[in-house]
Parts: C-alpha cells; sequence; structure tokens
C-alpha cells in the first residue's frame, strides 16, 4: 500500500512538473499567429485543463495584451474630417467684396456665415472660394500680412478672433469644401489705397525701412502697388504665406485669380514695371517669356508647398477668360498653355468665360469669347491629364443689360444662359465642375430666374 502511494504521489509531482513545459510550448506555438481568436481559444483550453488538473494559476496564465493594443488604437490620432471630392464640383467665390458687407463682431460675424454656408447648400453647392489674402493682407492671424482692412475697416486692426478658422469649421459642418483664394502681388488698389497700407504690412516695410536694396521688391504701376514678381525674396514671402495658410487650416485647396502681372509699356520708364530686373538678369528669354517664366516659378514653388501638406490638397487659378489677352505680352503673363499641358504646376485651371452664348463684334460677326468658341479653345489645349479643367461663370452679370452688341443684350432677353452653359459644358465631358461669380448676386433680385433655372439643371 505504502509503495502505491508512493507511486501515486511520485505520478501527480512528474504530471505537476511537466504540464506547465506542455502548456508553455502550446501557448508559444499558437501565440506565434498572433491572433487574438487563438489567444482566446488557449484561453478556454487552460481554464478546463485548469479544472481537471487543478494546476495553479500562477503557472498557467497567459498574458493577455488585448487591452494594451487597444489603448495604443485608441491614442491614434483622428483624421481631419474632411468632404471627400466631389464628381462634379459646383462653386462659388466669395469676395473681398462680402467681407466688406459681413459685420465684425464675432457672434454677429459667425453667424453671417452660418447663414451664407447655408445658402450655398440650398444653391446646391458643394465648395466655396474664400478671400483670405486680397491685397497682401490676411483674413486670419498671421505672422506674415496684416489684418485685412475688410474684416474690421483698418489694416492691422485684430478683430479679436480667427474668421477664417470659422469659415473652413461652418463649411466643413455641412459637407462644403473650403479653398483658400489669394491674390499674391497686389498690394493697393482703389478699394484699399496706398494710404490705408499698414506700417506692418511687408509691402511698407521694404519701401520705408531704409534698405535701399529691398526698395525695388514693390512697385508702383499707375495708382497701385504690387510685389515685383521678378524678385526671389518676394516669391519666398508669397509661398510662405501659401505655407502659413496650410499648416494652420484644413482647407481642401488654395486658389489664385487672374491678378497677375499688370498691364505694362516697356517702351516707357514709368511704366515698364520689372523691365530694369529682365535687362539686368542676362536672361535669352523675351521679356514676355521671362515675366511668364517668373509666374511659373513662383506657381511651381506654391504647388510644391500645397501638396508637402496632403496630396489631396487642390491647387488651381483661375485666369482671365479670353485666350487672346490671356496670351498678350502686355499684361497677366499667365502661362496657361504651360500649365494646362505640364504636370506640376497647378491641379486644375478655371478660365472666367464671363460672356454669354452670343456675345459679337461691332462687324456683327460672332466673337471668339462667345461661350462656345471660347471654351472649346480652352479645351483644346487642356492635353494634361493630371489638370482639370473647370470653368468660372458670371451669375453678377444675370438679368443685366450687358452691351453685347445685340440689338437687347442676351442677359436681358433670355433668363437661362447660365443653365444651359452648364449643359453644354457637361455635353464636352471635358469640363469637371463650374464656379460663379459671386456669391452676393445669387442673392440679387435680377438675377432671380437664372438662378431658377440654374437649379433645375442641378438636380
Amino acid at each position: 500500500m505504502k509503495k502505491d502511494k508512493k507511486k501515486r504521489l511520485l505520478i501527480i509531482a512528474l504530471v505537476s512538473t511537466i504540464t506547465p513545459i506542455i502548456l508553455g510550448v502550446m501557448v508559444f506555438l499558437l501565440f506565434g499567429k498572433n491572433s487574438k481568436d487563438n489567444r482566446d481559444e488557449v484561453n478556454i483550453e487552460i481554464a478546463s485543463i485548469e479544472e481537471i488538473e487543478s494546476v495553479s494559476e500562477e503557472e498557467t496564465t497567459v498574458p493577455d495584451t488585448t487591452e494594451e493594443e487597444t489603448t495604443t488604437d485608441e491614442a491614434e490620432e483622428e483624421p481631419v474630417n474632411k468632404p471627400t471630392s466631389p464628381s462634379e464640383l459646383r462653386g462659388v467665390w466669395i469676395s473681398y467684396h462680402e467681407w466688406m458687407e459681413m459685420p465684425s463682431e464675432e457672434a454677429a460675424f459667425k453667424a453671417s456665415v452660418d447663414k451664407m454656408m447655408d445658402r450655398v447648400v440650398e444653391l446646391k453647392m458643394n465648395t466655396v472660394y474664400v478671400h483670405v489674402r486680397a491685397d497682401a493682407d490676411a483674413m486670419y492671424p498671421s505672422s506674415i500680412f496684416p489684418w485685412s482692412a475688410y474684416i474690421t475697416g483698418t489694416q492691422g486692426k485684430d478683430p479679436g478672433y480667427d474668421p477664417f478658422a470659422y469659415f473652413v469649421e461652418a463649411a466643413h459642418k455641412r459637407n462644403i469644401r473650403i479653398h483658400a483664394w489669394i491674390n499674391p502681388y497686389r498690394v493697393s488698389h482703389s478699394d484699399n489705397p496706398w494710404d490705408k497700407v499698414c506700417a506692418d504690412n511687408p509691402a511698407r516695410k521694404y519701401l520705408e525701412d531704409g534698405d535701399s536694396s529691398n526698395d525695388r521688391w514693390v512697385l508702383k504701376q499707375g495708382d497701385n502697388y504690387y510685389f515685383n514678381p521678378a524678385v526671389p525674396e518676394v516669391r519666398q514671402l508669397i509661398v510662405n504665406g501659401v505655407e502659413e495658410l496650410v499648416s494652420k487650416y484644413a482647407v481642401d485647396g488654395v486658389h489664385l485669380d487672374d491678378y497677375f502681372y499688370p498691364v505694362v509699356d516697356d517702351s516707357k520708364a514709368e511704366s515698364c514695371f520689372d523691365k530694369p530686373e529682365y535687362d539686368a538678369s542676362g536672361s535669352s528669354l523675351s521679356i514676355a517669356n521671362w515675366r511668364r517664366e517668373n509666374v511659373n516659378i513662383l506657381l511651381k514653388d506654391m504647388y510644391a508647398t500645397v501638396k508637402s501638406h496632403g496630396q489631396d490638397i487642390e491647387f488651381g487659378v483661375s485666369p482671365a477668360g479670353n485666350l487672346e489677352n490671356v496670351r498678350s505680352d502686355r499684361q497677366h503673363f499667365a502661362d496657361v498653355d504651360k500649365w494646362l499641358s505640364t504636370p506640376g504646376y497647378v491641379d486644375y485651371v478655371m478660365p472666367q468665360l464671363y460672356w454669354g452664348f452670343e456675345p459679337k463684334r461691332k462687324s456683327g460677326e460672332l466673337a471668339a469669347w462667345a461661350y462656345e468658341n471660347n471654351l472649346n479653345s480652352w479645351i483644346s489645349i487642356n492635353t494634361c491629364d493630371s489638370v482639370k479643367l473647370y470653368v468660372g461663370l458670371p451669375m453678377y452679370i444675370a438679368g443685366t443689360n450687358v452691351k453685347d452688341n445685340n440689338p437687347v443684350s442676351e442677359w436681358i432677353a433670355n433668363d437661362d444662359v447660365i443653365a444651359r452653359q452648364v449643359t453644354y459644358a457637361r455635353n464636352t465631358g471635358r469640363v469637371a465642375g463650374y464656379v460663379f461669380y459671386a456669391y452676393s448676386s445669387f442673392q440679387k433680385p435680377e438675377a432671380a430666374k437664372e438662378v431658377e433655372n440654374l437649379m433645375k439643371v442641378f438636380n
């Protein structure tokens, strides 16, 4: 009996010693798959064995990393909730003119923005292009440019809150995409004369800092001032402003309009603008192509800056709509032929096609800038698959007596011009969207029928 008892005790001791080793090997082999389901199965099996053989919990407990992994996942940063890119872009420009009409006090301003965004949804739009820099200024707190006068009435005056941040919030809350719209070179004009440009504006600093080496970084042309496109430091200033925007705000795009070079006359010293820089450059290019290249360099740098913050952020330009004028050697110097045929400059070009179907020359011949002729010309030069073509359309002239050399203006005789423009562009299969100038025009009584008819094609 004693020998049998000793044998039983020896067997129990051996089982108690070997079982944890066997279980450990099983767990190791099963955990090599790193599967939560497998871990759950092992835990069940261990629990059953514990019940049968009374193996201690300390020896058989399998470490469970599920809780730790969940904590790590929860700590990951949530992605920015931005609207997805629409299959057909429908947008409106919200210019500094609209800013001038909005209240500057914070609560009233936010209520105004909410009302505006609700109206954008009602108009079946999905994108807004909001002016954030009209004249070397900022509609947001900037370390580079002063506060815009279009918010408070005085350039450099802090409104006490971030207006553009609320625009972004209000737009995204309604699933509206928002693009930050800037004018890169313009410093002053009739709505913002030079004597209203504040001391903190970089343009004024260049001219008044007592350093003659940067006096030509800002040039006067006629009554207005512009940053000099030929100066690398000026281009970097503009690029830094874009960097600031895309770093601070979850914008869906950065947008430029048609204000590049002013009208120049190289035969006159007072209006040759940046010709002295050309003369000093030794460039083999013609002066017109040299100016185009100055703009191209800026756009390429801006494009790269935007894309460094996300490939989904769009960068594009809305040039003047008459190709003959855009290609002029006296103004703009916007190299649209290159932008529409070469990747790396823009994601889209949005020509401002601000004419109807029927404008005529004085001879009675249909003008080259008539809508169908004009749009087809733009389509023909869009040869780069990565560059979209949008069109800018003129709601601001709907229902008005536009001089188009017809007995009765097309815009008086018809109330569906813009609806037909959208339909025609759709039917080409080459236009990705439409943007309307401007938001305020949709509220004007004379445009009401055009708006109503546009809504019918936006169903």
